[in-house]
């Protein structure tokens, strides 16, 4: 039966790739934005930019309104305390940046960071090269069989010389939700700092900040139906007072004289140079898209589209899916088949699905793997986008085989 998707309208480029025969099946590389994005970068552009924090001219004083209006409303979707807890950065990757260097006077020689085997590389990088800096032990906590964070030997491994916890919410490989309530609340106990990448996370559902009890959540924009070149590191307020500052210039200066400089606290502090203010803006505009939206229907359109993928990947001989997809995407091998070789036939007919490491190398190596396709879901997508992907997978599965 034909399962409809009531918002698909909402986004034009879906309506635009229809018309060039383009299925699109890679959110969660970056998703496709709502007429509320497109028309709040329009209205900004073409009413007035102006930088922000800087002028007193109406434009200046107009756009840092409106970003400032969008930090409260970051705030408000993740609940956070304070908007003062919420920094704007260009992006997740920048985020996890900003806390590897901004936490790296912290560390001393034998000290353990701990992340976990699943880690995109975003999340994977900045620890370990902060490792390498200062001759820390990068500890991975292994996985279970399911392709979650196996809590018996993590709680083993997490112990009094970790001075930082970071991993993902949601598995942007395996589509698995991590245990976090038992991470977070082992890892406070041994006093370490708790980072929670939410790229993926965030998407799906609505996450309080407060009652996870992490010390940092960052996602990424672009994932989350804004616009790129943006992301958002939400600290507890105790817990930013311990950065130090990575980037320098611009509003994040007190006071500055030729030998020395003093530097603002968060959320400005960490906010160097012009910031992506569009961007910023922009968000705002989608999250009030989102928060328009009727969020159990959305849960359940896209817990049903997701069955329907497995149920149709399942059906299908020598499909292996990995791990075991909570939500929105499944990564899938197929016997004999090389991925490239299916993704480059799923691509010449219209289907856009991720084929490779999905930039978790490590992870795919652990599993004997040299790559995966991956297929994930939009709240734009319909039934009949997945019943395209399978005419074109059986079809290439017939060429191949």
């Amino acid at each position: 039966m034909f399962q409809p998707s009531p918002w698909r309208a909402d986004f034009p480029a879906i309506a635009a790739l229809q018309r060039q025969h383009q299925t699109y099946l890679d959110s969660a590389a970056t998703t496709q934005k709502p007429q509320a994005l497109i028309d709040a970068l329009s209205h900004y552009y073409s009413h007035g930019a102006a930088n922000v924090h800087r002028a007193q001219h109406l434009p200046g004083a107009l756009a840092t309104q409106a970003f400032e209006t969008s930090r409260d409303k970051v705030a408000a979707w993740l609940n956070a305390a304070d908007s003062r807890q919420i920094v704007f950065t260009h992006g997740a990757t920048s985020a996890l940046n900003l806390l590897a260097y901004g936490l790296e006077h912290r560390f001393e020689a034998g000290d353990e960071i701990a992340i976990s085997a699943l880690e995109h590389h975003a999340n994977l990088l900045p620890w370990q090269q902060l490792a390498r800096r200062r001759n820390l032990r990068l500890v991975i906590l292994p996985l279970d069989a399911f392709g979650r964070i196996d809590l018996n030997q993590a709680l083993q491994l997490i112990g009094p010389r970790t001075r930082v916890l970071a991993v993902s919410q949601l598995s942007n490989v395996l589509g698995t939700w991590q245990p976090l309530p038992a991470l977070l609340s082992h890892a406070r106990a041994q006093g370490a700092l708790t980072v929670v990448d939410g790229a993926q996370g965030v998407v799906h559902g609505r996450h309080d900040v407060q009652q996870l009890g992490c010390d940092f959540y960052v996602f990424s924009s672009h994932k989350l139906y804004g616009p790129d070149g943006v992301g958002v590191l939400y600290g507890h307020t105790r817990a930013l007072e311990l950065l130090r500052h990575w980037q320098f210039g611009g509003e994040m200066v007190q006071l500055a004289e030729y030998q020395s400089a003093s530097f603002r606290p968060a959320p400005l502090g960490f906010e160097a140079g012009t910031p992506p203010i569009a961007g910023v803006i922009g968000l705002g505009a989608t999250l009030d898209y989102l928060a328009s939206l009727d969020v159990p229907a959305v849960e359940a359109h896209e817990t049903s589209l997701h069955q329907r993928l497995l149920r149709g990947l399942a059906d299908r001989e020598g499909v292996r899916v990995l791990g075991a997809p909570q939500t929105a995407l499944a990564s899938f091998v197929i016997e004999g088949v090389h991925n490239a070789d299916i993704a480059h036939l799923l691509t010449e007919q219209g289907i856009a699905v991720r084929a490779g490491h999905h930039c978790a190398m490590p992870l795919l190596q652990g599993l004997g793997l040299e790559g995966a396709i991956r297929v994930s879901l939009g709240l734009y997508n319909d039934s009949d986008d997945l019943q395209r992907f399978f005419a074109a997978l059986d079809q290439g599965l017939e060429l191949l085989r």
